[in-house]
């Protein structure tokens, strides 16, 4: 074996297979397709170029999906005075234990502490206090890019750091349906985002009491399933009511001449899914990139590039692709071709464009899957076409195949014996009745260790019993292990 085929072959193997250890290959990823680094701050991690880059076209497309919604962008504070904080009971209860504090500015002790954000209502609900008077002055619909802060115990890269980026979204109206009809609108501008952009089926459905957000009246969600069969929460939206509004004062004159409280929305999603496209589309050999995020959309392996003309005519196929507004590199390192193969594999890189003097002489060039390495043979003069073609192509075979997984992986249970014996055997969603009662919720959680997903959205009764505790059923809910 050539050096450069052992160098070929040790680079794949670098990645732990996912059947054999998940967590580990998860980790693998991560590192190795130089996504993150570890900082010197426990739990806490650096986004790499090529990671943040992955974040940055997640921004992108998200921000023109809400400002499409009339959303306006603002910043606010990191900091919270603990006052504040403490101003709405059940918000402050529920974040609590994850709260980091600022007691010192230089050498002084403050004279109230500071908590670094672990979230922005309170923060919001002060600046609306200010500025809504009037009916006129409703909605208010903003939304911050920022990172936050919560002290986990227990942190994996992208899916729980102590802190992370994401947005937040904060809205004011004049009424409880205005409120519950953004609260929905903003779930389902999510939903489309992972099924749309991301090639990630979700479910859509609300969240129990227990798992809904403090201070929440509702919380909605969109719950995706890894390959490994646990769930991930893509993203929540919440409707808070007036609660909020009451314990800022948040109040308006309405056009009765009557003083009305607002009604307050939040929703939002993290770098989290960054750790959900991995789960959900990557493979033994690395990443498997959604191509509306993939920093690199096609890469360029020109063979035998010392010959006469091989790279000018890359450069040209570069030139085509770039003007097209397709991200493409160009890779005319010094490395071998297979070696370039399993890196821009490993970095989850859509489409591969190999050409050689061969290709060259028949005016042609082949274009390689990251998902399924097919091979196609294009004419150079309809390369944009094919390319185009072909992206369009991975993204619906990626979402075809992890809505294959998800059904696979989707059960039903009448009993609790039998709902015990699928989540011990099998890994992945199990749908069945629930009473509505907490107690019976807790239970399940005890005795097989799953925790409600969602009450999904549109889903008929499979009985009309609780599968805990045998009276009469309430709502259908997924159940499943999660991240």
């Amino acid at each position: 074996m050539s050096q450069n085929n052992q160098k070929d072959k040790k680079l794949v193997t670098e990645i732990t297979a996912m059947d054999e250890d998940f967590a580990k290959w998860y980790t693998d990823i991560v590192k190795k397709a130089d996504l993150i680094d570890y900082s010197s701050v426990k739990g806490c991690m650096i986004i790499r170029p090529y990671g943040y880059a992955i974040w940055e076209n997640i921004q992108k497309i998200l921000d023109a999906r809400f400002k499409a919604t009339g959303v306006e962008n603002v910043y606010m504070p990191m900091f919270i005075p603990e006052s504040l904080l403490k101003k709405e009971k059940d918000h402050v209860e529920g974040f609590a234990p994850e709260v980091a504090w600022v007691t010192h500015g230089g050498d002084e002790k403050l004279t109230e502490r500071l908590c670094v954000r672990p979230t922005s209502e309170t923060l919001f609900c002060e600046h609306y206090a200010n500025i809504i008077k009037s009916y006129r002055d409703l909605p208010k619909v903003y939304n911050q890019w920022c990172s936050v802060v919560r002290w986990e115990k227990t942190t994996r890269p992208f899916l729980r750091s102590r802190e992370f980026l994401w947005q937040e979204g904060h809205t004011m109206h004049r009424t409880a349906e205005e409120a519950e009809a953004r609260t929905v609108q903003m779930l389902n501008v999510y939903a489309d985002f992972f099924e749309k952009d991301l090639g990630m089926p979700v479910l859509r459905g609300q969240k129990t009491d227990k798992e809904k957000f403090a201070g929440a009246e509702a919380t909605y969600t969109v719950e995706a399933l890894m390959h490994d069969g646990k769930a991930l929460q893509g993203g929540t939206s919440h409707n808070f009511g007036n609660g909020f509004a009451k314990a800022f004062n948040i109040q308006f004159l309405d056009n009765d001449n009557q003083l009305k409280y607002a009604y307050e929305t939040s929703w939002g999603v993290s770098t989290r899914i960054i750790g959900g496209i991995i789960m959900t589309h990557g493979d033994d050999s690395g990443l498997v990139l959604p191509p509306s995020v993939a920093p690199i959309q096609v890469v360029i392996i020109p063979v035998q590039q010392h010959k006469d003309g091989v790279l000018e005519a890359a450069n040209k196929l570069k030139d085509t692709l770039s003007a097209a507004g397709i991200r493409v590199k160009l890779d005319d390192s010094d490395q071998s071709p297979g070696w370039k193969f399993s890196e821009y594999e490993m970095k989850g890189v859509p489409l591969r464009i190999e050409i050689g003097p061969r290709d060259i002489a028949e005016n042609k060039c082949v274009i390689v899957r990251r998902d399924n390495r097919e091979k196609s043979f294009v004419n150079i003069d309809n390369l944009v076409e094919a390319v185009n073609e072909g992206l369009d192509n991975l993204l619906n075979a990626l979402y075809t195949k992890a809505l294959a997984n998800r059904e696979n992986r989707t059960y039903s249970a009448a009993e609790l014996d039998e709902l015990i014996s699928i989540a011990n055997e099998k890994s992945g969603y199990i749908k069945a009745m629930w009473c509505g009662d907490l107690e019976c919720e807790l239970k399940l959680k005890e005795v097989a260790d799953v925790s409600s997903r969602c009450i999904p959205f549109n889903e008929e009764p499979i009985g009309d019993t609780c599968v805990c505790c045998g009276r009469a059923a309430k709502k259908l809910v997924y159940w499943g292990k999660a991240y």
